[in-house]
């Protein structure tokens, strides 16, 4: 799995989970991936918006996020 940074071609090994209460039910879970360089930067753009709702190793995206 690659990094969901623009341009970015590492693999990730972060998925930072969101949801966006205006137009997902409130257990929807949308995923963007991260490598080590781009987890800070995501991370924050998601938090500052209030759309962040986790932040988990690749190997424990719950079945059914995406």
């Amino acid at each position: 799995m690659t990094c969901s940074a623009k341009a970015c071609t590492r693999t990730a090994e972060f998925a930072l989970l969101w949801n966006n209460p205006r137009i997902h039910t409130p257990e929807r879970r949308k995923v963007w991936l991260a490598c080590p360089d781009h987890r800070t930067h995501l991370h924050e753009y998601l938090q500052i918006r209030s759309l962040l709702r986790d932040d988990v190793p690749v190997a424990e995206i719950p079945e059914g996020a995406g």
